[in-house]
């Protein structure tokens, strides 16, 4: 019996990012694998005694939901991935690469509640005020009601919410805030921990709604411990390319809403905007056709949305020709390519090929394979796909055409955006009205199916573009 009370008063051993417990010091975390980040915590005897009761149990048909209304912010694509707006007491956790636009975005959030009345306190612990401002008055985000403050302690953040009682608070960023009761320097694993548990309990609390600006490191990931992602209630990615105006906002968890959403903007000189409709920048001038260009539905989140690939096939004398690729997978590609050429009977040997995407859009996702095969096809063979015919499936190795999730709602996107013709796996059911159904089981019969575009072994300029022949 001594025994075992002697190994339950033993000291513990607590990861730093993740919260997981071991019983002895080890070099890497075995829950998420991080190095170095093992610490041994004092043993703790939880008593059983009861305690005092903040608030009485209730059944669950007398609890009020009204506070925990979601309220609109005003941006139409942020309530979209938020799940109708922001919840008085909820804590959002927006993280995203330096300069990809998340203090412009949460300066238009800021202004559009304090026009509605209601106090915003917008804290920047990485910029002065001055700064703020003029970046406010170029975007056009100035309001009598939101309040602006400079600070990186903690004590003085409170003493402002205290000063302001807001309705809406920003914190920009996290990472840049520290307490003197707590050691290690702000951004460090033990402050950023106690400030977020510290401004977490406060919105809680007071009913204010919360939102925090995290950094990402290298490789993407939300700076700091693991545990804050498991202490907010909303955790939400910023992503967009720098030489891109498309900025993409997903959901990874949320409490209050759908966590597969993507709202989508646009970053202009006078600011960002929400695009309701983005396929328009997906897509290249569709005045005329062009060889090697085919159109396919991509879904982010549960949005479909059209995406053009481009493909550029030119002969080389070098002994290993190039494989260029742009806004998709690489390693798909090659797959993709080597399928085309066996499967396809395109030849590929001596040849440079370039493929591509339009309008900075990422596409990774299977369903992209067909259309990247006929742009290639349509490019070696320099006869362009008709304007209104798109492309939808999976390839295997084998060459045949798998089917992909959402098909009905890819198909209705491309018909209202005035696509007559799709070509798609066999059993992907009807297509919508007025949507012309191609279903093909492999890759040699998309090929046929775009009047024998597998069967011509050179290119051949004087040929028109390419029409749809019966099956």
């Amino acid at each position: 019996m001594a025994a075992s009370t002697a190994r339950r008063d033993r000291p513990a051993h607590r990861c730093g990012e993740c919260g997981a417990t071991v019983a002895k010091w080890v070099g890497q975390c075995p829950q998420c694998q991080a190095w170095g980040s093992i610490v041994e915590v004092g043993a703790t005897r939880v008593s059983l005694a009861p305690g005092t009761v903040t608030s009485p149990a209730v059944p669950i048909g007398d609890v009020d939901v009204e506070a925990a209304r979601a309220v609109p912010t005003g941006v139409d694509e942020l309530d979209r991935v938020l799940g109708g707006g922001l919840v008085p007491g909820g804590v959002v956790l927006l993280a995203g690469e330096p300069g990809v636009g998340k203090s412009t975005l949460l300066s238009s959030v800021a202004a559009r509640a304090a026009r509605d009345g209601a106090p915003v306190l917008y804290v920047t612990g990485e910029e002065s005020a001055a700064q703020v401002r003029l970046r406010a008055e170029r975007t056009g985000d100035l309001a009598p009601s939101l309040w602006l403050a400079a600070e990186t302690d903690l004590a003085a953040v409170v003493a402002h919410v205290d000063a302001v009682q807001p309705s809406l608070l920003v914190l920009d960023s996290v990472q840049t805030v520290a307490s003197a009761q707590v050691e290690g320097s702000a951004g460090g694993v033990t402050q950023v921990r106690a400030v977020a548990a510290a401004l977490i309990g406060l919105a809680k609390e007071r009913g204010i709604a919360t939102v925090l600006v995290g950094h990402v490191t290298k490789d993407g990931a939300i700076a700091g411990p693991r545990l804050l992602e498991h202490l907010v209630d909303v955790v939400l990615h910023f992503e967009g390319e720098r030489h891109s105006p498309l900025r993409l906002v997903r959901a990874v968890k949320n409490r209050f809403g759908p966590a597969d959403e993507v709202g989508c903007f646009e970053m202009t000189d006078t600011g960002i905007a929400g695009l309701p409709d983005p396929s328009g920048l997906f897509l290249s001038d569709r005045g005329r056709p062009v060889a090697g260009t085919c159109v396919t539905v991509t879904v982010e989140g549960r949005r479909p949305m059209l995406a053009e690939v481009q493909a550029l096939v030119a002969p080389t004398p070098a002994v290993n020709p190039r494989r260029a690729v742009s806004g998709l997978d690489s390693a798909r590609v090659a797959m993709v390519l080597a399928i085309v050429e066996r499967r396809g009977a395109v030849k590929l040997q001596g040849n440079d090929v370039y493929t591509a995407t339009v309008g900075g859009i990422r596409l990774t996702e299977p369903a992209a394979d067909l259309a990247v095969a006929l742009a290639v096809a349509s490019a070696v063979h320099d006869r362009p796909l008709p304007v209104d015919v798109l492309a939808l499936g999976e390839l295997g190795l084998s060459g045949e055409l798998r089917k992909v999730g959402s098909m009905q709602r890819r198909l209705s996107e491309a018909a209202r955006l005035g696509f007559r013709r799709a070509i798609v796996p066999s059993g992907s059911g009807v297509g919508p009205a007025g949507m012309e159904i191609v279903q093909v089981g492999d890759l040699w019969q998309a090929l046929v199916a775009l009047d024998g575009l597998a069967s011509r072994p050179t290119p051949v300029r004087e040929r028109g573009p390419l029409t749809l022949v019966e099956s």
